[in-house]
């Protein structure tokens, strides 16, 4: 029995962690296991990965050290989380997957896709989400909402021109994926938001015979 895995995508103040909320409770109200889960963390091990990427300001890490870590704590994800979860037959949400290190690593960091590709292949070149929903805000919208609520994480403290660089990485990976990543426009209210993120997630649940 196979699960389903649909990975929500974005940069800061996109909403991912309010879509994927509302994403998991209508599917768990059609009677669908569901595991919510984020990158970096997790795991027991991403999560202490994740505060040395986002929280520890004494720990500097290089481009490529970054990118490395991303894909330590993604390694580990997949085994203790995300395959089980999907070998049970349960629906995987996943805040961030590796389409974020191309738009984050490869394009913000400037460090190109071939790099990001490598790791990809090592880590996971048989498993790709079955979904991938990208939520698009301009980078001067994402960013008041992120100052608004609340302290700023070591990325969200990055220039306008590296969440340029991030923005743009994140469409091209799109263009290059269409039959995968879905462009949904993050600017409009919340509600509007994810009435679209649900009504593409659960025509592909559809698809795959999960009634919703």
């Amino acid at each position: 029995m196979s699960g389903l895995f649909i990975t929500v995508e974005g940069s800061e103040g996109s909403g991912k962690s309010t879509g994927c909320a509302h994403l998991q409770s209508r599917f768990e109200q059609c009677g669908h296991r569901v595991v919510l889960t984020r990158e970096p963390g997790g795991t027991r091990l991403g999560e202490v990965l994740r505060d040395i990427v986002l929280t520890r300001d004494d720990l500097a890490c290089t481009a490529m050290s970054e990118l490395l870590i991303v894909f330590a704590a993604r390694a580990q994800h997949l085994a203790d989380v995300i395959e089980p979860a999907l070998a049970r037959g349960d629906i995987v949400l996943c805040d961030r997957f590796t389409e974020a290190s191309y738009a984050y690593q490869g394009a913000g960091r400037e460090l190109g896709n071939e790099a990001v590709r490598v790791l990809e292949q090592l880590v996971h070149s048989e498993r790709q989400p079955d979904l991938t929903l990208l939520l698009d805000v301009s980078p001067e919208i994402g960013l008041a909402r992120a100052k608004s609520a609340g302290r700023l994480d070591k990325i969200e403290r990055e220039s306008m021109a590296f969440f340029e660089r991030v923005r743009s990485g994140y469409l091209e990976r799109a263009r290059a994926h269409p039959e995968r990543i879905r462009v949904i426009d993050g600017g409009p209210e919340p509600s509007e938001v994810q009435r679209v993120l649900w009504s593409t997630a659960a025509e592909l649940a559809t698809a795959r015979g999960l009634a919703c």
